[in-house]
């Protein structure tokens, strides 16, 4: 054998156990023949990685749990019912219990119709040196009878509240009974305030207003219409 076929023959032998990395150049550089490039791809094909399995059909179990859906308003609704219905009975006994314990306590309170939902809170106790404690005096009323009615999100929104009688004059007290009070705004209010708590501040309020008992009968039968009432406190509300 020549030394120019041994040399041919040393060459096929270089590109027949060439690298990958080498095969890979030349069969994606121009130069590349189809043949190449057809043993290229068979080498790739050859030690490309398996393919995904096909995803498994889901377990019943797994089925249930993502048809399930999650609670709608209806649950909403019915926790805060609950949520309002503990808080108030709560504050009920406690208020039940401390009438129970005094002999001249400082207001009372009834359930309208047998409804948790709204009271008459009758106050009882106000500044003695009060030109509104003096009026009561005159005018023999032996108290300032208020209206509560607690919404739904109660204690996470205010109660609504007004006095039914007597009339009061001045004292952040406004046509209707309806009452202006930081405290009973959304802005002002704190789930931990108390029925008790309100009714405190209100007699402070009515005193530190200079509240009277009006002397005037009303112009119209529309100061003990709950509807007036709870217009102009939406009105305050929105003010405030």
């Amino acid at each position: 054998m020549t030394s120019r076929s041994k040399e041919k023959v040393a060459a096929a032998f270089r590109k027949l156990f060439r690298s990958p990395e080498k095969l890979d150049k030349e069969g994606a550089g121009p130069s590349g023949s189809p043949a190449r490039r057809g043993l290229f791809r068979r080498h790739r094909d050859g030690v490309s990685p398996a393919e995904a399995p096909a995803s498994l059909p889901a377990s019943p179990a797994a089925s249930s749990l993502a048809k399930k859906k999650p609670g709608g308003a209806n649950d909403v609704r019915e926790r805060a019912a609950a949520v309002r219905t503990r808080r108030l009975m709560k504050e009920l006994k406690e208020i039940q219990r401390s009438q129970d314990h005094r002999s001249n306590p400082i207001f009372t309170v009834e359930l309208v119709n047998d409804n948790l939902f709204e009271w008459h809170v009758r106050l009882h106790q106000i500044d003695p040196e009060s030109d509104l404690a003096a009026d009561l005096r005159e005018l023999n009323i032996p108290n300032i009878l208020l209206h509560l009615i607690f919404p739904e999100n109660f204690p996470f929104a205010p109660p609504f509240m007004r006095v039914i009688e007597p009339r009061i004059e001045k004292g952040f007290v406004m046509e209707g009974g309806a009452i202006c009070m930081e405290l009973l705004t959304p802005r002002g209010w704190a789930s931990a305030y108390t029925v008790e708590a309100v009714v405190m501040q209100f007699a402070a309020s009515v005193v530190k207003g200079q509240g009277r008992v009006a002397r005037v009968p009303p112009r119209t039968f529309r100061w003990l219409k709950l509807g007036v009432a709870d217009q102009l406190n939406a009105a305050w509300i929105s003010r405030s």
